[in-house]
């Protein structure tokens, strides 16, 4: 079933003076405006389009690229606001609207904030809310210990970062964990630490199996080739620092190297470590 408010490749099934209608199905033809066509574009053709509301509410399509889709959630700027609500920059001409109700606190403009995209169930208008729990999973979570997952960081804690799970439930990255800077909004991939008695997700942002140990190895021995057999790093050496240079936390790289010495690859000494 096609929606608006997400992406689909539609077909060209009319050429007019003003643009191209699509072929939607059940939502019947759907203008592209003329200056949204692509090059060499003809009936038959098959293009990759966004479907939303027009300021008249009639249902439209553009090939501009949105930001994020209904049923997602996206960080997005607030380019302006009024007694009614927030415009958010979505990457479309047409700005997403926030409305005041749906704001934990009144929205400033040029401030980012996290929302949840959503059609309004009365008018089938594409609005955004900053509400984030009530859009979230409350049903049991059911993931695999190492499962990977994708994360939206939804806020800082005294534990260290919530996270938004497959776009379903909260988890728990906790800081002891995290061995780069995240920021508010940010996506990446993580990994299911373990589902808890009382639902709860615990997350890691590396799964620390044998595949992921042998690829950090990889790493190291080409870094140690580059640099002429020796890196100033051990395990004495300060987290960040060989996140910045080795893009793996200091577990990660304690494992590693520890692994590397087992095998007599490498000689660890209290100045970094050596190609043997």
């Amino acid at each position: 079933m096609i929606q608006i408010g997400k992406r689909y490749p539609l077909e060209v099934v009319k050429e007019v003076s003003f643009g191209v209608y699509l072929n939607a199905d059940e939502l019947g033809q759907i203008l592209l405006p003329k200056k949204y066509v692509p090059d060499n574009c003809e009936v038959g053709s098959k293009v990759d389009v966004f479907l939303y509301l027009d300021s008249d509410d009639v249902v439209i399509a553009t090939t501009q690229k949105s930001l994020a889709q209904v049923g997602e959630f996206a960080f997005l700027k607030a380019v302006a606001t009024n007694h009614v609500g927030a415009f958010l920059d979505w990457g479309l001409d047409k700005d997403l609207f926030l409305p005041f109700g749906e704001q934990k606190r009144p929205a400033e403009e040029g401030f980012s904030y996290l929302v949840y995209i959503h059609t309004n169930h009365v008018d089938d208008r594409i609005v955004a809310s900053n509400k984030i729990d009530k859009f979230l999973d409350k049903t049991e979570p059911h993931y695999q210990q190492g499962e990977e997952v994708s994360l939206i960081i939804g806020g800082q804690t005294d534990l260290g970062y919530k996270a938004i799970v497959n776009n379903q439930h909260w988890g728990v990255i906790y800081k002891n964990e995290v061995f780069r800077k995240l920021r508010l909004g940010q996506k990446l991939t993580g990994f299911i630490k373990q589902v808890r008695s009382d639902g709860k997700i615990d997350l890691v942002l590396q799964k620390g199996s044998k595949t992921e140990l042998d690829k950090h190895a990889n790493l190291i021995m080409n870094k140690l080739n580059k640099a002429q057999g020796f890196l100033p790093l051990n395990d004495k050496t300060n987290a960040d620092i060989i996140y910045e240079q080795l893009s793996m936390s200091k577990k990660a790289f304690k494992k590693s190297i520890g692994g590397l010495f087992k095998s007599g690859d490498i000689v660890i000494k209290p100045d970094g470590i050596y190609l043997k």
